[in-house]
């Protein structure tokens, strides 16, 4: 990762310029006093070295942040970990200080999650609970909740403007507000779009986006960009789509001077997202790429490898879902402490 400019650096390069300036001026008439040029070059330096102080007080402290960076890559030795950037985040970033579990659901469905199916203070049980085991699982990281709540469903019928989706009513969003408000954890809104832009319905939850404990969720699963019904076959994102989107967060951030969002991607296949050799990285945005395949351990392990850990964008998710992943031998969920033996160790733990 490069390290932003040196006030030493800074020091010479003003040192030269104003030295070059000086040596003309004095070839002028009414050339300034020693005095004055020596004062001039003194207040040029300490504007640049202000200047410099502001801007690196923006991002996180980089010593600790690459730290927690290896702490996370786990000993990976392909290469491909850490992901290269030309910046640090801003400051207030969750990732990688923290690691996030997560309840995913909707209020209205009991069979599209743990939010959903459970009432809230039972659900709190559980989740906590989960916190726990995963905070025993790699102590040096701490653990925080999260309710991941469904705020735009697809649908299997065009509904109003042929989106096929249905946008949650505000009351709903509210509720999930409440809830996460009742142990002091953030939100993630996901949107699933059917056939509307992703844009589109980024931009609807722009109220609760603007809270800085609110974060976003887009599902490729169900981006149908070639005009088939939702759930009929797996829908796709391109980097473009996660360009847009996370170019409408990072200004959204900067206007409104919020810490970076957090933006979790779905993924279970190859084709779910396209050419994330272009996905941009923002240092108001942090994107987690989420291995949401449900099954058997194996089978989980070898989707991870695949779509996440060889396709690395910046960093890692990994799903686990209550129901699904025992239908298949050996019947049983993964442990956290299994799942932490994985290169690079999500940083984001999903429930369904």
């Amino acid at each position: 990762m490069r390290h932003y400019l040196k006030p030493t650096y800074l020091l010479f390069t003003l040192l030269f310029f104003v030295g070059c300036t000086l040596h003309s001026e004095n070839k002028q008439d009414n050339k300034p006093s020693k005095t004055d040029s020596l004062a001039i070059l003194n207040k040029e330096i300490d504007t640049a070295l202000e200047k410099e102080a502001k801007t690196a007080s923006m991002y996180v402290d980089s010593v600790a942040y690459n730290k927690q960076i290896q702490q996370m890559v786990n000993g990976d030795t392909t290469g491909l970990w850490p992901v290269q950037t030309d910046h640090y985040p801003l400051e207030g970033a969750i990732l990688p200080f923290k690691r996030i579990v997560a309840f995913y659901g909707n209020m209205y469905s009991s069979q599209m999650g743990a939010l959903g199916e459970y009432p809230p203070k039972e659900m709190w049980r559980m989740l906590k609970d989960e916190v726990a085991a995963w905070q025993a699982a790699e102590p040096e990281t701490p653990v925080i909740p999260a309710i991941h709540y469904i705020a735009a469903t697809a649908q299997g019928t065009p509904m109003k403007g042929n989106t096929y989706n249905m946008r949650m009513p505000h009351h709903q969003i509210d509720s999930a507000l409440t809830i996460a408000k009742m142990e002091d954890a953030i939100l993630f809104l996901d949107i699933q779009v059917g056939h509307s832009p992703v844009k589109a319905e980024t931009v609807a939850l722009e109220k609760y986006l603007k809270m800085p404990h609110v974060h976003l969720g887009i599902d490729p699963e169900f981006s149908m960009k070639d005009g088939s019904v939702p759930g009929k076959r797996i829908g796709t994102f391109d980097a473009e789509d996660i360009n847009i989107v996370t170019e409408y967060l990072a200004q959204l951030v900067r206007d409104n001077n919020l810490p970076p969002k957090i933006l979790i991607v779905h993924r279970f296949t190859q084709g779910m997202v396209t050419n994330y050799k272009n996905i941009k990285l923002r240092p108001e945005v942090q994107i987690v790429m989420d291995m949401d395949g449900w099954g058997a351990p194996q089978l989980k392990y070898s989707t991870y490898e695949r779509y996440i850990r060889k396709e690395p964008v910046q960093f890692t998710g990994f799903k686990i879902f209550y129901k699904n992943d025992l239908k298949r031998p050996p019947h049983r969920l993964l442990k956290p402490e299994e799942v932490m033996k994985l290169k690079p160790r999500p940083i984001y733990i999903q429930y369904q």
